[in-house]
């Protein structure tokens, strides 16, 4: 056995530790996942509930916000996801960059709202996270070169504009901004007419106040 392991090279070696940190950052997610999606996390108690909200530390106050929904099940779905993808080795590397934006919003979240003995134990622990998915990309450098090539390399518009196109660009901006809602716009004339009115006139009226 010793004289087989000396004998293995060294990129095997390396190539199963980022095996296994695959499977760490993906049976982790797969946890964190599944207790949100079991009510295994957030929330808060009925004591909690019954204290008031100045009384409350911001750590509670974020764990009741969380435990609502769709946020709690969309984060524990897309964790899920990105377990999966993770430990398959045909999506590994989309798991590893889909990883990068989870984890660093759940970094940005502990340090917001964790008292600070939790924030510095969360802190070096999601960081260590973040280092081994760095590492698994790094370990798959060549394909996230041909990724990269095809994503940076000679994207353009199919067509080219004139520099008077382009400085329309903002106008025609705010004018399909408009389109988005106009479909609401008119659903509510329909059905809630007054309202709607009643809608207008406040924010006219809150358009004309911040103006003067």
């Amino acid at each position: 056995m010793i004289h087989q392991l000396k004998n293995t090279p060294k990129a095997k070696y390396w190539d199963y530790f980022i095996l296994v940190a695959r499977f760490l950052l993906g049976w982790t997610f797969l946890r964190y996942g599944y207790s949100k999606l079991n009510s295994g996390q957030f929330g808060v108690s009925e004591e909690e509930l019954l204290t008031p909200l100045k009384d409350l530390s911001l750590f509670r106050v974020s764990w009741y916000l969380f435990d609502h929904q769709p946020l709690k099940i969309v984060v524990g779905v897309m964790q899920i996801i990105c377990s999966s993808l993770l430990i398959i080795n045909r999506t590994a590397i989309i798991g590893a960059l889909m990883f990068i934006p989870i984890i660093s919003i759940i970094l940005l979240i502990d340090l917001t709202a964790m008292p600070y003995a939790l924030k510095v134990g969360f802190a070096w622990r999601l960081s260590f996270y973040i280092l081994l998915d760095l590492l698994i990309l790094w370990h798959y450098r060549e394909k996230m070169e041909v990724i990269g090539e095809a994503v940076w390399q000679n994207v353009n518009t199919k067509f080219s504009y004139s520099l008077r196109m382009y400085a329309l660009l903002p106008i025609m901006a705010i004018v399909l901004e408009v389109t988005g809602v106009m479909p609401k716009i008119l659903i509510n004339l329909i059905t809630d007419p007054i309202g709607m009115i009643k809608a207008f006139e406040k924010f006219s009226a809150y358009t004309i106040e911040k103006l003067l």
